[in-house]
């Protein structure tokens, strides 16, 4: 049954918030600020949205005009989120390369027929995975190689090429950003019910059909957060999604 607003649920958004700032500062994460604002934030555009989206399914082009917009912001939060704000650019690369063919393979075979109200859902889900993915990458990665530039200082030494040792610091980081994706994949129907399973039963969808959903779903997120992920691994060898900092001690040549 959908959450119904009201006071209740004002109640029970309160208390889960405060839980996860109290939590955050027993365990001196020193993200309780931040935890509150993210809560506000979601509470804020996803009332903004709520507003616009009647109005935004109605037509594919907005639909279209929308997800571009989702994009957007996916774009500039994650290369926000690994501390290159000024590479947004790359970040979209990276992203639309994982995104645009997923949603054309979607579509175009007909699977889901090609209509804002498909549409939007589709798309936010793809992107927002994709997204997320590349924030782990990001940040594994030029985490590694600020922690660890000795290490590629010597590989140039033993005479490497730079992407050689680069390789060498950080690949064997890159696949952690797919675990929270292939776990959400393997787990499916035994541990959670995501969110395209439920909503489609909820708009009345027979389960066949909300399992068909969930299905492509799933497998489109494990195909655009792979790509992305090799996409962006591939930017930070040729340094287009190094910081300034790094770029300049750490310097690719293609």
């Amino acid at each position: 049954m959908p959450a119904q607003p009201g006071v209740p649920a004002l109640v029970a958004r309160v208390v889960l918030t405060a839980l996860a700032v109290a939590a955050s500062r027993l365990g001196r994460l020193h993200r309780g600020r931040e935890l509150a604002i993210a809560a506000v934030r979601a509470v804020v555009q996803l009332a903004a949205v709520s507003l616009i989206i009647a109005l935004v399914l109605r037509s594919t082009a907005w639909s279209l005009l929308f997800a571009v917009v989702m994009f957007s912001i996916a774009s500039v939060t994650t290369a926000r989120r690994i501390e290159r704000p000024g590479a947004w650019m790359w970040a979209a690369l990276a992203i639309g390369a994982g995104v645009v063919p997923v949603l054309v393979v979607i579509f175009a075979s007909g699977a889901v027929p090609f209509d804002g109200p498909s549409f939007v859902p589709f798309a936010g889900i793809v992107i927002g995975g994709a997204m997320n993915a590349h924030s782990l990458a990001g940040r594994r990665v030029l985490g590694a190689l600020e922690e660890h530039h000795d290490l590629y200082e010597a590989g140039l030494a033993l005479g490497m090429q730079p992407s050689a040792a680069i390789d060498v610091v950080a690949l064997r980081l890159v696949p952690e950003a797919l675990v929270p994706g292939l776990d959400q994949t393997r787990t499916v129907g035994l541990v959670t019910l995501p969110g395209a399973f439920v909503g489609v039963l909820l708009g009345g969808g027979t389960p066949l059909q909300a399992g068909t959903a969930q299905v492509l779903v799933l497998v489109g997120l494990l195909a655009a957060q792979t790509i992305t992920v090799v996409t962006a691994y591939q930017l930070v060898r040729l340094g287009l999604l190094l910081p300034p900092e790094l770029a300049r001690t750490v310097r690719p040549r293609p």
